[in-house]
């Protein structure tokens, strides 16, 4: 880490001999998410470089960027985006291809950059940023003693009373195999090979939703399940991992998370073939998609860092949250006491079938 320090000190002395201001240009989601991004490494590679670091809210996908590459006026240098945008991008032409332990620096232990990260980058164009986790939630007032499983989940003999679960199909499925027996590394197989397959998934959300000792109520926006959980409107529900942080930990909710089988989702970085600032935007990716840039995020929110090195920061500093209370590995989904059973989500998988599985899910609610 004090080669790559050393790097971006030299860096900014050379800008700061400049008539001219640099900038980057980073688009992300807005909100919690982006705070986090703009406190955890944008502000103090500013502060480092002299680089302001500008942050732009969007609603997602690649189409103004596409816009942009078209009219000939790109304004944008780094974007936040899913894993099938930055293979569809890529393809496209509109993204730069990057040689990536080359590009990005090691771990502090000398661990090359490919090999520190939590998995492979879904295309060449593509440089992790956090994993966050699909599990779910229950209130501690109704259960007091559980649940701690997948399975859990689904026994409404145990744990009486309404689920909430997202509206789509996506992770749905997954949790469904899970629970019914399929082994978690092997349920994307098994949803490809498997003619019966998705039928079994619903089947078992079918068997939830028309329990009279279950039910299901369906969720879309973020704040929902905290919300419902909190209200006992529902006894367990899916949810973002930082959204059940944001309850339990920043609000004092009586809610707790359980880990076991979660979908681990990831976001990514991609920078923009011919952007404005393109030297200046490269080094800025370095920065923020390295150890400490990582770990630096995850300050302020409980998603976790794409570099297995970020963790071991985290826990030399901890308590890491902004609080300066609270602990912070045990809620980041890759800490290795979450991830005993988990699946890992399979972009490709979506991309080339969420249009027909969405319309067969909804085919399922509407018979509800």
């Amino acid at each position: 880490m004090k080669n790559v320090l050393k790097v971006f000190a030299l860096f900014s002395i050379l800008f700061a001999s400049s008539s001219v201001i640099a900038e980057v240009n980073v688009v992300s989601w807005g909100g919690a998410y982006t705070e986090s991004q703009k406190k955890g490494y944008g502000d103090p590679y500013t502060e480092l470089t002299g680089v302001k670091v500008n942050w732009i809210d969007y609603s997602g996908g690649l189409s103004e960027i596409r816009t942009q590459v078209e009219a000939g006026t790109i304004t944008w240098d780094i974007a936040d985006v899913y894993a099938k945008d930055t293979i569809t991008g890529c393809d496209e032409g509109l993204l730069v291809e990057f040689d990536f332990d080359n590009d990005f620096p090691p771990a502090p232990d000398g661990t090359p950059a490919s090999e520190d990260f939590f998995t492979d980058m879904p295309s060449d164009c593509a440089v992790g940023n956090i994993l966050y986790s699909w599990d779910y939630g229950y209130n501690t007032e109704v259960f007091p003693d559980g649940p701690t499983t997948l399975e859990d989940f689904f026994d409404t003999a145990k744990f009486p009373g309404k689920r909430g679960i997202y509206h789509s199909a996506m992770t749905n499925l997954e949790i469904a195999l899970v629970a019914d027996g399929v082994k978690a590394s092997a349920v994307y197989t098994v949803l490809e090979d498997q003619s019966g397959a998705v039928d079994r998934a619903i089947d078992k959300w079918r068997t939830l939703c028309t329990d009279p000792n279950g039910g299901c109520v369906f969720w879309s926006a973020g704040a929902q399940p905290p919300e419902w959980l909190a209200s006992k409107e529902v006894v367990m529900s899916t949810a973002w991992n930082g959204r059940l942080f944001n309850a339990e930990i920043v609000e004092g909710s009586p809610i707790k998370q359980v880990w076991d089988g979660q979908v681990l989702d990831y976001e990514y970085f991609v920078l923009i073939k011919d952007s404005p600032n393109q030297e200046e935007a490269m080094e800025a990716l370095k920065y923020m998609t390295s150890t400490e840039g990582l770990a630096g995020s995850a300050k302020y929110i409980s998603y976790a860092p794409w570099r297995k090195s970020s963790l071991d920061i985290i826990a030399a500093g901890e308590p890491w949250f902004e609080d300066g209370v609270t602990n912070m590995l045990p809620h980041m989904p890759t800490a290795p006491e979450n991830t005993k059973r988990y699946i890992l989500m399979d972009p490709q998988y979506w991309s080339d079938n969420e249009t027909e599985l969405g319309e067969i899910w909804e085919a399922f609610k509407a018979d509800l």
